[in-house]
């Protein structure tokens, strides 16, 4: 029985490390958690916000089993949930950051964007209505 998403993993070119670290920790307020001894020769790196873990994969290096060269995906995505969802918009936009709105999803909120890679990242936040008496 499935429990819960225990991760999502992204993929990311050769030596974009410190662009990842950049982004993922300045801009979306993660913090960078260590990647097992194994794992972190394979370059990378893995990030946490809360239960919100995002691991970033070195994809096209040599001797990584992946195809030569790196795109990232157009259409997959994370759906990543946020409170404040305007202030959020603002802080990746303040580190520069191009945001998107998408009034598509009813009873939601949100606006996708990207990373230095060029992963595609949803931001998402449902929209409380108000009670109203005799509704």
């Amino acid at each position: 029985m499935l429990a819960a998403i225990d991760h999502v993993q992204l993929a990311a070119p050769p030596g974009s490390e410190d662009l990842l670290r950049r982004y993922y920790v300045d801009a979306l307020g993660m913090t960078e958690i260590p990647k097992p001894p194994v794992l972190a020769a394979r370059g990378g790196c893995w990030f946490r916000a809360g239960a919100v873990q995002l691991h970033l994969g070195i994809e096209g290096a040599s001797g990584s089993g992946g195809p030569v060269g790196f795109r990232p995906a157009k259409k997959a995505h994370p759906g990543l949930r946020v409170t404040d969802i305007e202030a959020y918009a603002a802080r990746l936009e303040s580190h520069g950051a191009e945001v998107a709105w998408d009034d598509d999803l009813p009873g939601h909120r949100r606006f996708y964007s990207e990373d230095p890679v060029g992963n595609r990242l949803e931001f998402l936040e449902p929209v409380v209505r108000a009670y109203a008496p005799g509704s």
